[in-house]
């Protein structure tokens, strides 16, 4: 495919990825989004993560982001106390309207416009109007995804996505030419659900290293004891999706070994009682100490339940950690080569296998030594996958 992209994109997710592979292959015409902060603003000194809003290898990009207006919406929803479902939903059709506004202005000639899931309905319709292509960007594995949670997670005060919301999502499904998953397990998650097999592609997530963490090299100690515990890191979202509570089982298995297990991320589940002095809790971390967790573990585990990828896979890997995970993401660990796979996703499969690296230092080291960030996740692999869709 070739000729000019339309990207709109709510947030920052994956870092720009799709809108700065396009503009690599000179196919962005224009990323719409909702804030770009661009560097000298007075708002990246704003707490909240504003100064990620922005990218520099997109800074001769034509942009379009009325930060004045998501800043209104952002306050007014404080002050209104919208929450959970409510917010997510009011600030999906905010942006679809502020998308749909910009477009009516122009008499752009585009040949694909490409909105993630979720945010994407009003923009796919008005672009099938105009003739133009229209690809849907599915950020995780749907209502599959929904279900097995809610199979788990009888307390914490979740709450299924109300009917509207999977409503819309067909029609983005109906309205999208072609649909972009990251991986297999969410295109058998869509095909389960009704999803036009022709319409589904594969396309990994990319990932850049830091020149850092491309630089580094990891030794292990000849064993782990008391004083030099082996040092599992899980950075994320801490919640029974990611399978945080059979990772709590495992540690209540592994009480007495000499493992240290970091947890790095928002808090979404209680932490039991009697695991408060084996668990170390860090919070949400900033970029720099994000790679200071990387660089300091000594393997990275995802236990997954669901994830439509798993983006902290790539990160550990460029950091050359060893990454356990579970099949229910992206394809990044090849197992026993950098990395293992989890048969199951249960306290008995992953206590298993940290006891097998604890007494193996040396196939850690072997591990690390095989990790790094594959071709196939380059932002020049996903520029390649969109231009030929």
């Amino acid at each position: 495919m070739n000729g000019s992209w339309l990207c709109c994109q709510l947030g920052a997710r994956e870092h720009y990825a799709i809108p700065r592979a396009l503009q690599r292959r000179g196919l962005l015409q224009e990323l719409i989004t909702d804030l770009w902060i661009r560097p000298g603003s007075v708002l990246r000194s704003v707490r909240g993560g504003l100064a990620g809003r922005f990218h520099p290898s997109l800074s001769s990009a034509r942009v379009t982001a009325p930060n004045a207006s998501a800043l209104t919406f952002a306050v007014r929803s404080s002050l209104t106390g919208d929450t959970g479902w409510n917010l997510i939903n009011k600030r999906n059709d905010w942006f679809q309207r502020l998308v749909v506004a910009q477009l009516r202005q122009r008499d752009n000639q585009l040949d694909s416009v490409f909105a993630y899931s979720y945010a994407a309905k009003d923009i796919l319709e008005f672009a099938r109007a105009r003739g133009w292509r229209t690809v849907l960007g599915q950020i995780d594995p749907g209502p599959v995804e929904e279900r097995i949670v809610a199979k788990l997670n009888n307390r914490n005060g979740w709450q299924p996505a109300p009917p509207e919301y999977w409503k819309r999502w067909r029609s983005e499904c109906d309205l999208a030419d072609q649909i972009v998953v990251n991986s297999d397990w969410s295109r058998d998650a869509l095909l389960s659900e009704g999803v036009t097999p022709e319409k589904i592609r594969v396309v990994p997530l990319a990932f850049e290293p830091s020149p850092q963490s491309q630089s580094f090299t990891r030794h292990y100690p000849e064993k782990f004891t008391p004083e030099r515990p082996m040092r599992v890191l899980f950075l994320g979202q801490i919640n029974v999706r990611k399978g945080a509570m059979q990772l709590f089982d495992a540690i209540r298995m592994l009480r007495n070994e000499p493992i240290d297990f970091w947890f790095v991320g928002p808090l979404q589940v209680e932490i039991p009682a009697e695991l408060k002095d084996r668990i170390k809790l860090f919070g949400v971390a900033s970029r720099a100490d994000v790679d200071r967790y990387y660089r300091d573990a000594d393997v990275f585990i995802l236990p997954t339940l669901s994830d439509g990828f798993g983006l902290t896979q790539l990160e550990a890997q460029s950091w050359k950690l060893p990454v356990i995970a579970s099949r229910n993401c992206g394809d990044v660990v090849t197992h026993n080569f950098n990395g293992l796979l989890l048969q199951e996703v249960s306290a008995e499969a992953i206590a298993e296998v940290l006891q097998q690296l604890l007494r193996a230092p040396d196939h850690l080291q072997t591990l690390s030594e095989n990790a790094g960030v594959d071709e196939r996740f380059s932002l020049n692999s996903l520029a390649a996958s969109l231009s030929t869709l």
